[in-house]
């Protein structure tokens, strides 16, 4: 019987209990393939990630992701906690000053960090510049799958779809209340699936339980195998751009809440780089914390 190290942590969080939880493997190398979705079934977390050495040497490493349901192309949870992991536990010694680059099944992806007297923080990840999918007029539908009244939808901004590595349909409300009153209807998403260009619906309102921060957020992606995420780092990027473009915010960074529903406050940074409105860079930010560490039997 072989043993696999694994550690767990809790990301866009200072705070243990809080944040997203993810379970590293450091070193995959030795998990049969046939094993990684089961494993990420039995953590049961919204995405276990996998390390294994870089196919391009002039990488740090390749890291798989999965969520209970399926392995996915990219993720921001769990890169910023597998880097965290590998930079604090001295598994990875990084081949450029103060970043890591990190293989996913999206591409490259580049993740900066801090490091002093207190360890690791502020772990950064770059995504990939955002592709803008279509706006859904539909909005009645979109307050049914929600099971919030159809004025609470918020018709200054659009509801549309953005993607910096996955695809989110993001749904403006109008204030935290709708927001509490939130309870996903499968049936009528799974009615709409081909209708929508992306049953990944991340829901925001302006109105915040704290005042540091701009917009109060929730996601939902049941047919992912994930009902709520408490911080979604890969929604959090194209958010951002779905901000600038639509004019609604320009002033960056923006300090996003999550989570908060689930009893896991979560705090996420965007910061969004652009040249006269053309976006150049997409970077998400937060800070991780170990849980706990362990072996798995296989």
């Amino acid at each position: 019987m072989g043993q696999i190290k694994y550690f767990t942590v809790d990301v866009f969080t200072s705070d243990r209990f809080g944040g997203n939880q993810l379970a590293v493997f450091p070193d995959a190398t030795k998990i049969p393939e046939n094993l990684l979705q089961k494993i990420a079934r039995e953590f049961n977390f919204s995405e276990t990630t996998f390390v294994y050495p870089p196919e391009n040497k002039s990488n740090d490493c390749k890291v798989r992701i999965f969520t209970p349901g399926m392995e996915i192309p990219m993720a921001g949870h769990p890169t910023i906690g597998t880097a965290y992991i590998l930079l604090s536990k001295d598994v990875v010694k990084p081949k450029q000053d103060h970043y890591l680059m990190i293989e996913e099944k999206v591409g490259d992806i580049r993740v900066d960090f801090l490091e002093d007297k207190n360890g690791f923080h502020s772990i950064t990840m770059s995504q990939p510049l955002p592709v803008f999918g279509p706006v859904e007029k539909d909005y009645k539908l979109i307050a049914g799958i929600l099971s919030v009244p159809s004025d609470e939808i918020n018709l200054q901004y659009p509801i549309q779809s953005v993607s910096c590595g996955n695809n989110f349909l993001f749904v403006p409300l109008k204030t935290l209340k709708a927001m509490h009153l939130i309870e996903i209807r499968n049936e009528l998403l799974k009615a709409a699936k081909l209708q929508l260009d992306t049953t990944e619906m991340f829901v925001f309102t302006e109105e915040t339980i704290h005042s540091a921060s701009q917009f109060h957020c929730r996601m939902f992606a049941p047919l992912f195998g994930i009902y709520e995420d408490p911080a979604t780092g890969s929604a959090a990027g194209p958010f951002g751009c779905y901000l600038l473009k639509n004019k609604i915010n320009s002033k960056f960074p923006v300090l996003l809440e999550q989570g908060f529903e689930m009893g896991r406050p979560s705090i996420l940074t965007i910061d969004i780089e652009n040249t006269n409105g053309e976006i150049t860079a997409v970077k998400v930010s937060g800070d991780v914390v170990l849980v706990s560490e362990g072996n798995l039997f296989i």
